[in-house]
């Protein structure tokens, strides 16, 4: 994982994600971007996550594993993402943006995770700590390490990816699959 953010760095992701939420909701447009204003560690290229919730339930959450522009643009494509795009929600009303929580998840590079036979994944895996990646062909699946909060059995966090990834549950137990793990830097409002 790269240097930490700095508190400051966050609450501008933050507040570059508050923004991207309130104008897309309100059909108005994006706030232009400065990077002049921004730190360097907030210009170079990143990968995050954003997502939305009201009262914990989950609003919408959409992001990219990996880092091909700027931070700050990303994390503000993720929040239009999340608030318009996600296919489990409709779009995000203004009457919902005084309840919307945000939170932004930096990743890190994906690393292949190495293993042998499929059970090797209970032990190499570490709950709480890893988002985890797993594809097979063009099929691809992710959760982030929050995720482990709801699901902090390996073998059913495993399965429910598979699931999400369009398989069934017990997909990774019967063929060798591409797996990889990154970590976030996770901050919220």
């Amino acid at each position: 994982m790269p240097a930490k953010l700095s508190l400051n760095e966050q609450k501008q992701l933050l507040t570059i994600a508050r923004e991207a939420v309130n104008a897309t909701a309100l059909n108005q447009p994006l706030p232009k971007l400065d990077p002049l204003q921004y730190s360097d560690v907030l210009n170079q290229n990143g990968a995050s996550f954003v997502t939305l919730t009201i009262a914990s339930d989950l609003r919408g959450c959409i992001g990219t594993l990996e880092a091909y522009q700027p931070l700050i643009i990303d994390v503000q494509k993720r929040a239009v993402q999340a608030a318009s795009q996600d296919p489990r929600f409709s779009p995000v009303r203004p009457d919902e943006l005084a309840q919307i929580a945000i939170e932004v998840s930096r990743l890190s590079v994906p690393q292949p995770v190495d293993y042998k036979h499929p059970l090797d994944l209970l032990t190499l895996l570490k709950p709480g700590q890893d988002g985890v990646i797993i594809s097979e062909g063009n099929r691809r699946a992710t959760f982030l390490p929050q995720v482990w909060n709801e699901l902090p059995d390996t073998k059913q966090f495993l399965s429910q990816l598979c699931r999400k990834m369009g398989c069934s549950p017990d997909f990774w137990e019967h063929k060798k699959i591409e797996v990889s793990r990154y970590h976030v830097e996770e901050f919220s409002e």
